[in-house]
């Protein structure tokens, strides 16, 4: 049986969708083929990588990519806003199963000390990886 396709967008795919897919890879890498994606593609936030490697993910391969490198191109079984932003701005395409909006905070776009922005970044990773693990539980039933 052929493994959905989830796709995390936010708007720059520099934070919440790279954490989201590196979570959804490491929980359930065997049920779903994860991507990401951003509707103004940038580059990864260093303090992304930063709070990541802590807790011992590689980031060094990672690249921000644009939604044309996945629109019409495949089935996507779901589509998961992570900003409010790529919510309202992403348009409407076919081969999506189901959209859903898991709205976080953009912690790049916290003000503060260098230990308080890293901080934010923290906590926005930890809520990312407790909503993917509340997801999966929840769909454990359906695969």
């Amino acid at each position: 049986m052929a493994k959905a396709k989830v796709l995390f967008l936010c708007t720059r795919n520099s934070v919440r969708s790279q954490i989201a897919e590196a979570f959804l890879k490491k929980y359930a890498g065997d049920k779903f083929e994860v991507y990401s994606a951003g509707l103004e593609p940038g580059e990864i936030h260093p303090y992304t990588k930063k709070v990541m490697e802590e807790i011992g993910f590689d980031f060094s391969k990672n690249r921000s990519k644009g939604l044309s490198e996945f629109m019409g191109k495949m089935h996507i079984g779901f589509l998961i806003t992570v900003c409010s932003n790529a919510e309202e701005k992403c348009p409407f395409f076919p081969g999506i199963a189901k959209r859903l909006h898991w709205p976080f905070e953009d912690p790049a776009s916290y003000e503060g000390t260098e230990e308080e922005k890293l901080a934010k970044f923290r906590e926005v990773r930890d809520k990312i990886d407790e909503k993917i693990k509340s997801w999966l539980e929840e769909m454990k039933d359906e695969f």
